[in-house]
C-alpha cells in the first residue's frame, strides 16, 4: 500500500487534477481518493470534505492533523486503509509525518509564478496585493521524500496522465515510480 500526498501551490490546479482523476479511476479498487475533515462548515463551499468543529478533531480517530489558513484539518486513519494507493491532499508540514507512518510518494503540482497569478486572479477571491503575498510564500522543501513533479501550465488532461502514470507505477508495485 502507496499514500500519494498531492500538494502544490494556491492556482497550481490541484483540485482540478483531482477531480478529472476520480473520473478517470472511478470504480477501480487499486485507488481511493481519502476525504478530509475540516473545521469549515460543508455548506461553505470549497471541496467536498466532512465537517468536523474543532473541538471534535482531539477526540477523532486521525492519523494526520494540521493547522492552516485558521481551519483544521485532518484524514480519519479509516481513509487510508481502503485501497492499494490513497490518494491524500495534503499541506507540506505533515509530509514528513505521513512518510515516517507509511511509504509515501509526494505529487507535487505546480505551474509557472504567472500562470499560477492568472489563475488566482480569475477565482476572484483576492486582490492584486494579496495574490503577490500568496505567490511570495515560499512551501517546506522536499527534501528525503519520494516524489514525482507535475507541471500544469498547459491543457489539463496532460497533467493528469502524468499523475496517473505515477498512481498507476505505485498499484504495479513499482515503488517509488
Amino acid at each position: 500500500m502507496v499514500w500519494v500526498a498531492i500538494v502544490g501551490p494556491s492556482g497550481a490546479g490541484k483540485d482540478t487534477i483531482l477531480a478529472a482523476l476520480r473520473e478517470e479511476l472511478a470504480g477501480d479498487a487499486h485507488f481511493h481518493f481519502a476525504r478530509r475533515v475540516i473545521s469549515r462548515p460543508e455548506d461553505a463551499g470549497g471541496e467536498a470534505h466532512e465537517y468536523l468543529p474543532p473541538e471534535g478533531f482531539a477526540a477523532a480517530d486521525l492519523i494526520l492533523q494540521w493547522e492552516a489558513h485558521g481551519l483544521r484539518y485532518g484524514i480519519r486513519r479509516a481513509e487510508v486503509e481502503r485501497a492499494p494507493v490513497t490518494l491524500l491532499n495534503l499541506s507540506r508540514t505533515v509530509l514528513e509525518e505521513a512518510a515516517s507512518r507509511h511509504p509515501l510518494l509526494v505529487a507535487e503540482v505546480t505551474a509557472p509564478r504567472a500562470v499560477l497569478a492568472e489563475r488566482l486572479r480569475a477565482r476572484g477571491r483576492e486582490e492584486g496585493a494579496e495574490i503577490a503575498a500568496r505567490l511570495d510564500r515560499k512551501g517546506t522543501p522536499l527534501k528525503g521524500l519520494n516524489q514525482v513533479r507535475i507541471i500544469n501550465d498547459g491543457p489539463v488532461h496532460a497533467a493528469v496522465a502524468a499523475l496517473r502514470r505515477a498512481l498507476e507505477a505505485c498499484a504495479a508495485g513499482r515503488f517509488p515510480p
